[in-house]
């Protein structure tokens, strides 16, 4: 008994695998199939260059589930290179840190037991913006109080720090700097999002 439903099983995997190869070798292509550009963009939902443009794109910096890239300075300044030439006109830096990562020295943050970074990314984007004529926009801090607990209005006090110290230290300095990102991410569960977002919003605005 035992042996026969181990031989059914078997059976069963074989044939089974036979039947998954089957259409795929029927839908190879020919190696003589010739598709020109122009049939290719006859097929198009909507016609070459005449979509939506995206000219902004995030950059991605340290912090929990975007693994950072770990690029010097050389790497990331032919990335800018890069999103000039394919038309990006602004970069967004996603968030100046989450929890303890954090992505300039902040004398504020590292009082809070943040880790020094090793390097300030915050100017090199700033002056790589600047280099490639690129407007730059500064993502705020995440505590990750707001995840621990729903409410978003913890992430007023930190970012009162962060906002004023950013923009004396970078803001004023850089042309490129042309603006705030409130990272906070929300659902209709989040509590104190509004006013969350009208204080910090504010505050940017004030102090630009």
């Amino acid at each position: 008994m035992h042996k026969s439903r181990r031989e059914f099983f078997k059976n069963a995997s074989v044939t089974g695998i036979a039947a998954m190869t089957i259409p795929f070798a029927g839908n190879a292509f020919p190696e003589n199939l010739d598709i020109s550009q122009s049939e290719i963009e006859d097929k198009l939902i909507v016609p070459k260059a005449k979509g939506l443009k995206i000219t902004g794109t995030f950059l991605d910096e340290i912090s929990h589930d975007i693994p950072h890239q770990n690029w010097g300075e050389k790497e990331w300044d032919q990335d800018f290179a890069y999103m000039k030439a394919i038309g990006i006109d602004t970069v967004i830096m996603i968030r100046s840190g989450y929890r303890k990562f954090i992505t300039y020295p902040s004398k504020y943050l590292l009082g809070q037991g943040c880790y020094m970074p090793s390097v300030d990314l915050l100017d090199m984007f700033l002056r790589l913006a600047e280099k490639h004529k690129l407007k730059f926009y500064f993502g705020l801090y995440d505590s990750g109080k707001y995840w621990d607990t729903g409410d978003l209005s913890y992430e007023i006090e930190s970012n009162k720090y962060v906002i004023d110290e950013v923009w004396k230290n970078y803001g004023a300095k850089y042309k490129s700097f042309q603006g705030w990102y409130i990272s906070g991410e929300i659902s209709r569960k989040t509590k104190g999002a509004i006013g969350a977002f009208h204080a910090m919003g504010k505050q940017c605005k004030d102090v630009s």
